[in-house]
């Protein structure tokens, strides 16, 4: 029995009595405590008292206690947690080797050192070498007499003799050890370079090594046999084998030392019944010669080689006949055994692969870890194709072109990356998106590739250390620490050629990073390969932790086999999809691995799994996880549909779904290319189970694919249009594709059907053809009202449930298999989430819970996330951090059980309400554990019911201020983010919640149900956290709402002063002082006088603001419509409001002297001096809110008034501002305007033409008529008298003579006017004929110098586009104005478009079938013939409805134009074309074709719409 190589605690009887033996206790005391079953763990803590009761005698019991205690010292330090500093450099080399897993500790330097294994006896293996300042066991005397006693020499000062000497006393000491091993009959090994005493500072047993500079002098030392044994050297010769050299490795050192170790066998044929006797050589310095001692004979007592004396030679001769028999029946033995006792590789591989699970799923991910493999060998790996690879670092560099690279792509799609490509500098959720680390496996090519013609071509071993060591040890790290968290993964070595030191290398660094060989397998089919790769990977790990973790001499024909055989899916070459034939098409792996951006359901999902191999009671675990509140899996359904495990339950929904799909499906109904399905449920409602309920059971008819949104809409589009036409030969006879959004945003939503619109276009599918079939899945509060918006096409889950539903809930509560206890969501939905239970509930587990535990504050960090953040998590590796798991677990590290510790979940750690609480996810895509609350009603409750032990304001407190939380580098990014939508994260109607909120929840809870102090502290904190400018930005405005202004301003500056500089950012400072003028405003008013003093300040105020909104106006990173434009307006309109009650300026003439300080250079005495700060800015306020507004109607005019969620979740702006900016522009142009008018009958000293001039503009500008914007808005009025009649007003205020008496604005606010009366009124006598405005637009189009402003090219486009009536001006000059001006708009689109995509400009006009200016058509005509609700009506637009509307077929002109190399173009004139923007369902066939279309005008250029192929 080999107890060396195990530790203590794990030894049973037998080892403890092979050691008993070994440190000489009598055989009599062995037996009674072998009878006594003392273990390893027993012999630990036997006392002095027992062994007195055992009738063990005093020095027995002194030998004893003594040799047990230096036994434990080792062993207490391998669960040493702390790891001890080294004195001086000689151990330098240790310091690596201190995390071995049996180290020792010296009592008196404590140094820890590591273990060493011994050389396989009487084994001549070229690759095994010893590590410096290992320790090797303790020199041993005779166990057994096949087991090899050890005997130590240092040679430390012999080995600097000369080498006449050196062999001399090499040869005196193998000679004296070999015959004493002769006479015992025991096998034996002595050991030179290893430390033999322990006065020095070096340890017993510890190898030093010896430098050689000659090896031959051992071996030529052993020619003293024969004078040494005369008349038995030929036995001698035949027992005593030829010495070792075995090289000490020693990173710090240039000197290569060896360790000579000398075999003796005395095979029992060669001793029996001999006496050995050996004369030992000695040198005699006096005569120079070499001299014999006197025959003796020698012996092993213990770990000592005494001669035998003459009193005991008798008896020893006589027991030589017994020592002889026992040799022989050890020999047999071991024959025996070696012959039986064969390892049961295929066991531990299993074992080793799955952590001890009877089969392998993906619940493990593997990294792969290879060298070369041969062409026999790559027939058998077809067990890699269905393990869960999440890389492979490859050193074969022709492995691309035919080595296993090449083989494993048969299989799967694989992304090939190099070393470098892991060096990475982004953050680590972006890593991962960029070399798409979760969808497919990352090859990486260590080594270089042979085909690759980029600079990565292989390199000899001393180049690889110089450039790419590094980069191997970055790349292995960041897998390590960032992406896989610890016992997720498996690293498989696969040594199939010659070791070389990269590969070892590579052992090294993952040993170092996953602190230890677990989760490490070796599989080495040639032996010699594996001694090598041993012998060199010991350096980090010792040689019995590598055989425990190495599957060798295994033919790869047999690994391949018994892992296939445990492996829960079997290797499909094809899998099926539905055809349009109703038959069925075979898919590849490869090709459905390329589509990586949707999870496919084929026809044969899961047919693959072998049910087996799975078990009842892993079906049971399945079902009872999604009963427990986990996501539904296709497994369940699969099992479900086999019988295997109960049906799954059908909500009402999925009838009504089903009905939808069915009605879609019925070639005779109207139907889109594209049509949308909205589920809206509520969070736990069962919304996300019929989803896929309604796609599992789709699978045969359509096909089917879950969308993962972490890629680009362009990507998912490509990859569903390659789903939708894989293996079909008529693409207008394709099934459509059903696909599953889950919680996408709309703007995601709306981007891929934008981009699946444009390829059914592209393709030349026929318009109602139905193709695509989005199916949305959303959470929402209340999935009622969000049904309102799409009735037809939208379904809601609520938690309420119908009679029949109550019906089946009840059935499945009594046909489940386990405890209803064990699956609250199940019972918690049978009760329909009646708020009384859910209190009843938690309160039951609340009773006993213990607050100050880790485990309760746990509990509150997890419910505190999951209350107000969608979708959050806490992953299970945060989760053992922050309960220190880890620690808990470093006392198993030496234990064989270490895999059945180590890899149970961390719920076993977990009291029984946290076991109740929590719900362990996996994500879909990463497959990483993390934990929620079953529900977030629960967790709601929870967070009640704890509030009078700890408040959600210290809950998240404690949780900002966890330094081990947020030091944990493992899921850092989602971590984060979670906390920090804690502050920022607001509530929107939108989105489906109850109401629009101004602050995150959180901070609204704290501020309605604490106070304010601690939301502002909490806010506080935060920003410390996270140094986010979005943070500070939240506490500025939860400051300056509670008119904490000074504070504000303070933390609005600050928030600027951090990254990133965003216009919502630098608006929040406009905003502070905004407010604060208000405020400061509202005070004042109260005043029955104000004199100039009395609001310097708050001029300053206002002032402030306003520069600050103009800083925020010029930031780079600005949205579609700039917030800051409107808070610049809003404070200059109060500002000018306020002026005018100053008591100088309050009365009729105050007005008028007012005007005249804001309009010319007069400054009133009274405000001379304390105004002398402002003077400048306030006489510029006219022109600067003009400005203002004037942006904001250019921006209203380019863009639709339509907010990404990221822009509704920053913006401060009002309601009004928000939802409808055109009405408000109105508004405040109106306020503006009125201000501005002056009253002059009774003052004659005015000069009157100046006042008509400025009165007329603003009495324009009032009614609506002071920009393009403002004018066109009064045709959304639902009246068009009415709007024609305010239209008609403003044209009556403009003079007589137009083109002598207007500026260049006024003339194109005038002709705008007339184009938008014509829309709204044809018989209007105030109308001009086209011809006329086309006379007026002269001096946009003669003007040559000066830039015009873009809404005059706009007006030329319009009126200039040519048509076949003849006009005044000739058709190929109208032709040529229409072009140059929608150059011009197109020169301004690219330099001010700031919005993302063509799909957010905005369309005032269309074409129309008619002549002059009724052929302009507004767009609020078209959307007066499209019925609906708003989102229905928007879907009309984006789906093309609208173009088959037969109203709106009757009104607009059809264009034809043409397509050339993916633009699209107009002919208006032999020797001019027109580039036209295509929009929504607009796209261009790939080829160069005649199209026809509808043409639409906008400040971008003309825009087409429903691009047909012409025919």
């Amino acid at each position: 029995m080999d107890y060396n190589s195990i530790p203590c605690s794990d030894w049973n009887e037998h080892h403890v009595s092979s050691w008993l033996k070994a440190i000489g206790i009598k055989p009599e005391h062995i037996e009674k405590l072998e009878k006594e079953e003392v273990t390893g763990p027993v012999l630990l803590h036997v006392s002095k008292s027992y062994l007195k009761e055992l009738g063990f005698g005093g020095g027995q019991i002194q030998l004893f206690l003594c040799k047990r205690d230096e036994l434990i010292a080792p062993d207490k330090s391998k669960t040493n947690k702390k790891k001890t500093c080294f004195d001086g450099e000689s151990r330098e080399e240790a310091k690596h080797e201190a995390v071995s897993s049996s180290d020792v500790t010296s009592p008196e330097t404590s140094v820890s050192l590591p273990q060493s294994k011994y050389r396989k006896f009487n084994d001549s293996d070229e690759h095994f070498s010893y590590i410096k300042h290992a320790i090797l066991p303790p020199e041993t005397g005779i166990d057994n007499l096949v087991t090899p006693c050890h005997e130590y020499k240092s040679l430390e000062n012999a080995c600097k003799l000369e080498p006449r000497k050196l062999k001399i006393k090499f040869a005196s000491e193998v000679i004296r050890f070999a015959c004493a091993c002769m006479n015992m009959r025991a096998n034996g090994t002595i050991h030179f370079g290893v430390m033999d005493r322990t006065k020095t500072s070096y340890k017993h047993g510890e190898i030093i090594g010896i430098p050689i500079e000659d090896k031959e002098i051992f071996e030529e030392a052993l020619d003293y046999i024969e004078n040494c044994f005369p008349t038995q050297h030929f036995d001698a010769r035949k027992c005593i084998k030829t010495p070792k050299l075995i090289p000490v490795i020693d990173k710090d050192s240039q000197t290569q030392n060896w360790i000579v170790e000398v075999d003796v066998v005395p095979m029992v044929n060669i001793v029996r019944d001999k006496l050995y006797g050996a004369r030992i050589p000695k040198f005699n310095e006096k005569t120079n010669k070499v001299e014999y001692e006197q025959k003796a004979y020698y012996q092993r007592v213990g770990p000592n080689t005494p001669r035998v004396t003459e009193d005991e030679l008798v008896s020893f001769i006589q027991a030589l006949k017994d020592l002889d028999q026992k040799r022989e029946q050890e020999e047999n033995n071991q024959n025996l055994a070696q012959a039986h006792c064969k390892e049961d590789l295929g066991r531990k591989l299993l074992v080793l692969l799955t952590h001890g699970k009877k089969y392998m799923d993906n619940t493990l991910r593997y990294i792969l870890v290879s060298n070369r493999f041969d062409q026999e060998n790559l027939q058998n790996i077809k067990f890699l194709a269905h393990m869960n690879i999440f890389c492979v670092f490859d050193y074969d560099p022709d492995s691309k072109s035919s080595g296993l690279c090449h083989n494993y792509q048969e299989h799967h799609a694989v992304n090939l990356h190099f070393l470098h490509d892991y060096d990475h500098r982004e953050n680590t959720t972006d890593f991962v998106k960029k070399l798409q680390l979760y969808d497919r496996t990352s090859w990486i090519f260590c080594n270089g590739r042979r085909d690759y013609i980029g600079m990565e071509s292989p390199c000899d071993e001393k180049t690889w250390i110089k450039n790419k060591k590094k980069l191997l040890k970055r790349a292995i790290s960041v897998i390590c620490n960032e992406i896989l968290p610890k016992r997720s993964f498996v690293v498989l070595f696969i040594l199939s050629s010659d070791i070389e030191q990269p590969l070892v290398d590579t052992f090294h660094e993952f040993y170092a990073e996953m602190s230890g060989h677990e989760d490490i397998v070796i599989i080495s089919e040639s032996r010699e390969n594996y001694k090598k790769w041993s012998s060199l990977a010991q350096v980090s790990c010792s040689m019995d932790v590598l055989e425990q973790i190495s599957i060798v001499g295994m033919p790869m024909s047999h690994v391949n086999a018994t892992i296939q055989s445990i492996q829960l899916t079997s290797l499909q070459a094809k899998r099926r999809l539905p055809v349009s034939n109703n038959g069925v098409c075979f898919l590849k792996p490869v090709d459905e691995d390329s589509m990586l951006s949707l999870e496919v359901v084929r026809v044969d999902q899961c047919d693959e799994t072998n049910v087996n191999v799975m078990g009842q009671e892993q079906i049971q675990k399945i079902e009872q996880y999604f009963y427990k509140g986990g996501k539904i899996d296709w497994m369940n359904l699969w099992l479900a549909d086999r019988n295997e495990c109960g049906e799954v339950i059908k909500r009402d929904a999925y009838a009504e779904i089903n009905k939808m799909l069915e009605d879609l499906e019925r070639t005779d109904s109207l139907k889109r290319s594209i049509e949308n399905i909205n589920i809206y449920h509520q969070p736990g409602s069962g919304g996300s189970t019929v989803a896929r309920q309604i796609l599992w059971n789709w699978r045969k008819k359509m096909r089917c694919a879950v969308v993962k949104q972490s890629y680009q809409a362009m990507t998912v589009c490509e990859h569903a249009v390659k789903l939708w036409n894989y293996e079909e030969m008529d693409k207008n006879a394709c099934l459509p594709v059903l696909l599953l959004l889950e919680d996408c945003n709309a703007d995601y939503q709306d981007d891929l059907r934008r981009e699946l619109s444009n390829a059914v276009t592209t393709m030349k599918i026929s318009p109602s053809k139905l193709c695509f079939i989005i199916l949305c899945c959303k959470r929402s509060l209340d999935p009622e009202r969000m049904c309102k918006t799409l009735p037809l096409r939208t379904v809601g889950v609520t938690h309420k449930l119908s009679s029949e539903e109550k019906k089946l809930f009840s059935k499945k509560a009594e046909s489940l298999k386990f405890e209803p206890e064990f699956i609250l969501t199940f019972v918690l939905m049978s009760e329909e989430f009646e708020q009384s239970y859910i209190s009843f509930f938690v309160e039951n587990l609340l009773k006993e819970i213990e607050h100050s535990s880790l485990q309760t504050q746990l509990i509150k960090f997890v419910a505190l996330l999951n209350s107000h953040i969608e979708n959050s998590y806490l992953s299970v590796s945060h989760c053992e951090a922050f309960l220190g798991l880890g620690i808990h677990l470093d006392k198993y590290l030496t234990s064989t059980w270490v895999e059945e510790v180590r890899y149970q979940t961390f719920e076993n750690f977990l009291s029984e309400q946290a076991r109740f609480f929590f719900i362990q996810l996996k994500s879909s895509e990463t497959h990483i554990s993390s934990v929620r609350i079953i529900h977030h009603l629960i967790a709601k409750e929870i967070l009640k019911q704890l509030s009078s032990y700890q408040s959600q304001s210290q809950i998240a407190m404690s949780l900002l201020q966890d330094k081990v939380l947020f030091d944990h580098r493992f899921g850092r990014d989602d971590f984060r983010k979670f906390v920090r939508d804690l502050f920022i994260k607001r509530t929107k109607k939108s989105k489906g919640d109850p109401k629009n909120s101004w602050f995150s929840p959180l901070i609204e809870h704290i501020c309605e149900t604490e106070d304010l102090e601690k939301a502002i502290d909490l806010l506080k904190v935060a920003c410390t956290r996270f140094e986010d400018a979005f943070v500070a930005q939240q506490l500025a405005r939860l400051l300056y709402e509670n008119k904490m202004f000074v504070e504000a301003e303070i933390w609005a500056k600050r928030a600027k002063s951090r990254p990133p500089q965003h216009t919502y950012i630098l608006d929040t400072l406009g905003q502070v002082y905004k407010k604060w003028f208000y405020d400061k405003y509202e005070d004042i008013r109260k005043k029955d006088s104000i004199e100039p003093n009395d609001v310097t300040d708050i001029i300053d105020t206002a002032l402030k603001g306003i520069n600050a909104f103009r800083e925020s106006e010029k930031c780079s990173q600005t949205v579609s419509v700039n917030n800051s434009y409107f808070g610049e307006v809003d404070i200059g309109c109060r500002l000018l409001d306020l002026l005018s009650f100053v008591d100088i300026f309050s009365t009729k003439e105050g007005k008028r002297k007012l005007m005249d300080y804001l309009l010319t250079n007069y400054i009133p005495e009274e405000v001379q001096k304390p105004w002398q700060m402002f003077h400048g800015l306030l006489k510029g306020l006219k022109n600067s809110i003009r400005k203002a507004l004037e942006c904001i109607c250019e921006d209203l005019a380019r863009f639709q008034n339509y907010s990404s969620e990221e822009e509704e979740e920053l913006d401060e702006g009002e309601p009004d501002k928000v939802n409808n900016p055109r009405k408000w522009l109105l508004r405040k142009s109106s306020v503006y305007a009125k201000f501005f008018s002056i009253d002059n009958e009774d003052d004659e000293a005015v000069d009157t033409k100046t006042v008509s001039l400025l009165r007329r503009q603003m009495k324009i500008f009032q009614l609506g008529g002071g920009n393009v914007t403002t004018i066109l808005y009064l045709l959304s009025d639902n009246k068009r008298h009415r709007a024609a009649s305010k239209l008609e007003e403003i044209i009556s205020l403009f003079p007589a003579d137009l083109n002598k008496d207007l500026d260049q604005t006024e003339l194109i606010n005038f002709i705008f006017c007339q184009i938008a009366l014509s829309c709204a009124s044809r018989g209007s006598g105030k109308l001009l004929s086209i011809e006329n405005l086309q006379d007026l637009c002269k001096r946009f189009y003669s003007e040559r110098r000066n830039p015009l402003p873009e809404t005059a090219y706009f007006l030329l486009s319009l009126l200039f586009w040519p048509e076949d009536s003849m006009g005044r001006v000739p058709s190929s000059t109208r032709s040529d104005i229409c072009t140059k001006a929608i150059k011009q708009l197109h020169r301004y689109s690219e330099v001010k478009s700031t919005a993302s995509g063509s799909g957010r400009i905005f369309t005032h006009f269309l074409l129309g079938k008619e002549r002059g200016l009724n052929k302009i058509v507004h767009k609020t005509t078209i959307e007066e013939f499209c019925k609906g609700t708003l989102s229905e009506r928007r879907l009309k637009w984006q789906g093309g409805e609208v173009w088959t509307n037969p109203d709106v077929v009757k009104v607009l002109k059809r264009v034809t134009g043409y397509t050339e190399n993916g633009n699209l173009f107009v002919r208006v004139s032999d020797q001019s074309n027109i580039r036209v923007i295509p929009l929504f369902s607009a796209s261009l066939p790939n080829s160069n074709e005649n199209v026809t279309f509808y043409l639409g005008f906008s400040l971008h250029g003309v825009v087409a719409f429903d691009i047909k192929v012409a025919e």
